[in-house]
């Protein structure tokens, strides 16, 4: 008896293990800031007299080769799962690849500092979406973060004539205006409609992994990204095709603003930011979730702002700098919701926990 009250008396001790995101996570979040050059390279295409709208939408997919010998090393060594398990609705990669030519639209008529700060919306977007498709529940901070990241946008809408770029047109700026927000919310449309799916279908998506206990590999995000990848490649060749892209491809080089050369630099170089970019996004949402992505698309906010005033020489006013700090402010707001509603299910999962345990040793000292 002396032994079973002293088992009683002693307090359990719950092990308060930190929940740190899993290396494959933070390998993808590494990624998308690598990634962070893509838009950089692709207003400087536009700023030294790109033109060709089909071409850079093409240039933002067309880097999925890059995946096929990690994906070959990776089967050859044993996992021999081909691409047929990891097939997502066609009907999602010609989404990608319409968001893609929108963003181009934009990007063409507006600075780097000011898309990048519209396209901070796709959070608000991907919040709603996955709230339908994904299961997603706002928390008043996720909820608060949303309304900010909506009414960033709109002051620059309010300050347009300030921020617009000289020489151009206001209607011109509001075209830009309105297609970069439609290509912020056909990309928040997409990524939870992509986890879904991952779910939906059994290819071998988050939830089925987790019910595992297994991380999901990334041979399967980079085979997903290179099927995809390709779709919309295909897409952009018959855009290129019909607009005859092809035939003005040359007069367009010969005539680019850093030479013959550093066209061809450049394209070869946003293909390659663009896929870093893609696949860090694309490992977010298999190994994680939709709204981690759309999270990480608002970190390089403060990125392209700096690389725009750095290598363009973009004005930073005050609308922008209001605009930023309230995106800024609706992204704390989302970590800081993130970590109490964690911290507040711990908590609850010790409680728990220590309420069986307190009924355990009632039960073996009445038993005894």
């Amino acid at each position: 008896m002396e032994a079973i009250i002293s088992d009683a008396s002693t307090p359990r001790i719950t092990s308060r293990r930190r929940h740190w995101p899993s290396p494959l996570v933070i390998f993808s979040a590494c990624l998308v800031l690598l990634g962070a050059g893509g838009p950089l390279l692709l207003r400087v295409y536009f700023v030294h007299g790109g033109r060709r709208l089909w071409l850079s939408t093409f240039m933002q997919l067309s880097g999925w080769p890059l995946h096929l010998l990690p994906i070959s090393v990776l089967l050859f060594r044993g996992r021999r799962d081909g691409v047929a398990n990891h097939l997502l609705p066609p009907r999602l990669a010609g989404a990608i690849a319409v968001a893609v030519y929108v963003y181009s639209l934009g990007m063409q008529a507006l600075p780097l500092s000011t898309s990048s700060l519209l396209l901070s919306t796709q959070l608000a977007f991907t919040s709603v979406f996955a709230f339908f498709f994904a299961g997603l529940r706002l928390t008043p901070f996720s909820a608060n973060a949303v309304v900010l990241l909506i009414i960033g946008p709109a002051v620059l809408g309010v300050g347009s004539s300030s921020v617009k770029p000289a020489g151009e047109s206001s209607r011109a700026y509001w075209v830009g205006f309105f297609e970069t927000i439609a290509a912020a919310a056909l990309m928040g449309l997409v990524l939870p409609l992509v986890e879904a799916a991952m779910s939906r279908y059994g290819r071998r998506g988050r939830r089925e992994l987790a019910a595992a206990s297994a991380p999901p590999p990334y041979v399967t995000v980079m085979q997903i990204q290179a099927l995809m990848g390709a779709a919309g490649s295909v897409v952009c060749l018959i855009g290129m095709a019909v607009t005859g892209n092809f035939q003005a491809l040359p007069e367009e080089a010969a005539g680019f603003g850093l030479g013959k050369a550093k066209y061809v630099l450049v394209f070869v170089s946003e293909a390659v930011s663009w896929q870093l970019f893609n696949l860090g996004i694309m490992g977010l949402v298999i190994c994680s979730s939709s709204l981690l992505a759309g999270i990480m698309i608002a970190v390089l906010l403060p990125v392209s702002q700096v690389l725009g005033v750095i290598f363009l020489h973009e004005k930073f006013d005050g609308t922008k700098g209001i605009a930023l700090v309230l995106s800024l402010w609706g992204f704390v707001s989302y970590l800081y919701g993130e970590n109490a509603k964690q911290k507040k299910q711990e908590a609850e999962a010790r409680e728990q926990q220590a309420v069986k345990g307190t009924g355990g040793d009632l039960e073996s000292v009445i038993l005894d």
